[in-house]
């Protein structure tokens, strides 16, 4: 069941999801902007973010299935720099581990 949606609604569609895309974004800026101060208890939560929306780009990449198959390579790389960011907080390290180990299993094995 193929429906065609013409150019005009599927720039509609696109139009009104970047306009309450904007809209989210700027209530946050008017909202603090019209606070003095930040609450502590947001403060402690933003600085979270980060670490939340780096674990939801990269997590997927090792976790999932590929046909049926497990991506080990890229799961040990993957722990293995997630031990050396927990122990060193060090995001280069992290990275050339990560990297480093995941390059070495693909072209030694």
């Amino acid at each position: 069941m193929a429906t065609n949606y013409s150019p005009v609604e599927i720039a509609g569609v696109i139009a009104v999801i970047g306009v309450l895309t904007y809209a989210c974004r700027l209530s946050f800026i008017a909202l603090f902007g019209r606070l003095d101060e930040i609450p502590p208890v947001i403060e402690r939560v933003l600085r979270f973010v980060p670490a939340a929306v780096l674990a939801a780009l990269v997590l997927p990449s090792f976790v999932t299935l590929d046909a049926g198959s497990f991506a080990a390579d890229k799961f040990v790389a993957g722990a293995l720099a997630a031990g050396v960011a927990w122990r060193t907080e060090d995001v280069f390290a992290t990275m050339v581990t990560g990297m480093g180990v995941l390059w070495a299993i693909r072209f030694l094995l």
